[in-house]
């Protein structure tokens, strides 16, 4: 009775027909999986640049501005940073700071902040936590501080995860000396 138990072990183990179906079978889904992983890190990607983009151009049309800015200003460009990223109005942030730089004090102080969406408004202690992402400047010089705020959801949960994507864009006022905020 062994040596017919070894015989068809033996023949089971050096039978090849069929095997590379098994391993057809086996390893799909691995390339199905590696497949979603490469499509989700390039929509990652994808969507960081489509951000950061908006953020630009976001912070390109408020240092334009010679008049006063308001809060209807603000709605608009938060619908714009939605249209531009395709995304809903709820899921996008926008805050824009005025700072100005005191060269005899070396530190950064804000004109005024203003927010649309979840993110609260920046104070001037935030303001001055923010030094080392602010350009050099000289006394009294302003710049316009445009952050974005997107919340992305992966599209196939293969190891990302959910996070937001927070731009961070500073512009030198191009016409005026500086970007002011209507109190309407």
């Amino acid at each position: 009775m062994m040596p017919h138990i070894k015989n068809i072990l033996r023949r089971f183990r050096d039978e090849d027909r069929g095997s590379i179906a098994v391993e057809t079978i086996l390893i799909i889904p691995i390339i199905f999986w590696i497949y979603l992983t490469m499509f989700a890190i390039f929509d990652a990607y994808r969507q960081h640049s489509l951000n950061q983009k908006a953020a630009y151009t976001i912070g390109d049309i408020i240092s334009r501005e010679t008049t006063p800015i308001d809060s209807a200003y603000l709605n608009g460009s938060r619908e714009l940073l939605a249209y531009l990223t395709a995304n809903r109005k709820n899921d996008v942030a926008i805050r824009v700071t005025s700072v100005k730089y005191d060269a005899n004090k070396k530190q950064y102080k804000r004109d005024w902040s203003r927010k649309k969406g979840w993110q609260p408004a920046l104070t001037n202690n935030a303001v001055k936590a923010l030094k080392d992402d602010l350009p050099v400047m000289p006394h009294n010089e302003r710049v316009v501080v445009v952050e974005t705020f997107v919340k992305y959801e992966t599209p196939f949960n293969t190891g990302l995860s959910d996070h937001e994507i927070h731009n961070f864009v500073f512009t030198r006022p191009r016409y005026a000396p500086r970007v002011l905020w209507s109190n309407e």
